[in-house]
């Protein structure tokens, strides 16, 4: 049994996507010969809360912490709202305010590579401590934040350990990096921290192969693609919606929205009452308000159903009765990296998908390998109407069904197993 030392900043009641890739690798690697040690911040500042995955986190592993000073908590006394959604990498593309444009460049030029960076020195010395004690065969650190590499960095470079690096999203590349109103010295900082941590390390795990493909023009540390998974444990109601449904589950932002897809929608129902009696569009999570300005204008608001944030759970339950699930990206080359999380469990609900995002997609690969849906860009008006139209005729005629292959290689148990060999791989 190889003993792993996971340093993750999220981590139940932690909410969103982010939580749940260490939260399944941890809960299934003692089946595949990984004792896993979790390293988290004691009081940390999540900007969504999600009790029920406190429930799944194992009772059998051993969970350290140590506490963490972090700036969003008095950033919050003067913004709430706008440090929330800076501290969820939510940013908009027109800054509103003079507060928020301060708050950026704080954040962008202050607190590099992130505002988490003052809890890498206290947990450098509590870990050494730890570690002089309790010795492990590899330590993992996951990003973002990816301040946390740099406890990786030190690690390695005062006690010689395996280090691997995971990078649940990308750093210098990521959609909202270039909104950070980086000075030339900052972006500088950035990019050469990204490179020591790439160089550093033993190996570096990313998911997707864009991302793979970018860190491997700037460095010769071999580099693995794991991509997220699903994990379904819990009984779910399969009865569909009545309604022609088609459900997005997630956060829609305004750089997130899909005018091309209002506006289809908007045309058949102009040319079809049947269709504009039996849609309804489902969305749960955070909508912006260009979002609901949008649907509006299209003529859409009577066709709508605003949830807002929903658990875990209530998100499955909401998957499996979709009629059609709904998956977008922002129409950016920095977004071609980016497979959301929902996408696995899109799969495992086995129900249509319509996916949109930039040209060149790592979506779109894993829509078409899995027969799952089909992929379109901003652009592609036509072809998305006449799938959109297959998929109403199909739910009038009662056989609007999805046959999904290959579904089963991204369950988060088959994704464990490929992480635990790569991980005994470089102990």
């Amino acid at each position: 049994m190889k003993r792993a030392l996971v340093i993750t900043y999220y981590w139940p009641p932690a909410g969103g996507p982010g939580v749940q890739r260490w939260l399944k690798f941890v809960t299934y690697f003692k089946e595949f010969g990984i004792e896993p040690i979790v390293y988290i911040p004691e009081n940390p500042h999540y900007p969504l809360i999600d009790e029920t995955f406190v429930a799944e986190v194992p009772k059998d592993v051993e969970i350290i912490s140590l506490p963490i000073k972090e700036p969003y908590r008095f950033a919050g006394l003067l913004s709430k709202k706008k440090t929330k959604q800076i501290s969820s990498g939510i940013i908009a593309k027109k800054e509103s305010s003079f507060l928020e444009k301060m708050l950026l460049y704080i954040r962008g030029n202050y607190f590099i590579p992130d505002a988490r960076v003052g809890w890498v020195q206290p947990s450098v010395r509590f870990l050494k401590e730890y570690l002089s004690k309790n010795p492990v065969d590899v330590i993992i650190t996951s990003g973002p934040p990816h301040s946390l590499h740099l406890i990786g960095i030190e690690l390695k470079k005062q006690l010689n350990v395996t280090w691997m690096a995971d990078f649940r999203d990308p750093w210098t590349t990521i959609h909202y990096h270039k909104s950070l109103r980086l000075t030339e010295s900052s972006e500088r900082k950035h990019k050469a921290l990204e490179a020591k941590v790439l160089d550093t390390a033993n190996l570096v795990v990313v998911t997707s192969p864009t991302t793979k493909a970018e860190f491997g023009m700037i460095t010769d540390t071999p580099i693995e693609v794991v991509t997220n998974g699903y994990d379904i444990s819990e009984k779910i109601n399969v009865r569909l919606d009545t309604k022609f449904s088609l459900a997005h589950i997630g956060s829609l932002l305004s750089e997130r929205n899909p005018k091309v897809l209002w506006k289809v929608l908007a045309e058949i129902a102009s040319e079809n009452d049947m269709f504009k009696k039996d849609l309804v569009l489902k969305l749960a999570g955070t909508v912006s308000e260009d979002i609901l300005a949008s649907i509006e204008k299209y003529k859409l608001k009577d066709n709508l159903e605003i949830l807002g944030y929903v658990s875990h759970s209530e998100a499955l339950q909401l998957q499996h009765k979709a009629q059609v699930l709904l998956l977008i990206e922002m129409d950016r080359p920095e977004t071609r990296s980016i497979i959301p999380g929902k996408l696995f469990e899109y799969l495992a609900a086995k129900r249509p998908i319509i996916a949109i995002g930039p040209q060149g997609s790592d979506m779109a690969g894993i829509v078409s390998e899995t027969g799952s849906g089909a992929f379109f860009t901003y652009y592609n008006e036509e072809e998305l109407k006449l799938e959109i139209l297959r998929l109403y005729t199909r739910y009038s005629e009662g056989t609007l069904t999805q046959i999904s292959s290959s579904v089963e290689a991204f369950s988060r148990r088959e994704l464990t197993s490929r992480m635990a060999q790569i991980i005994k791989s470089i102990c």
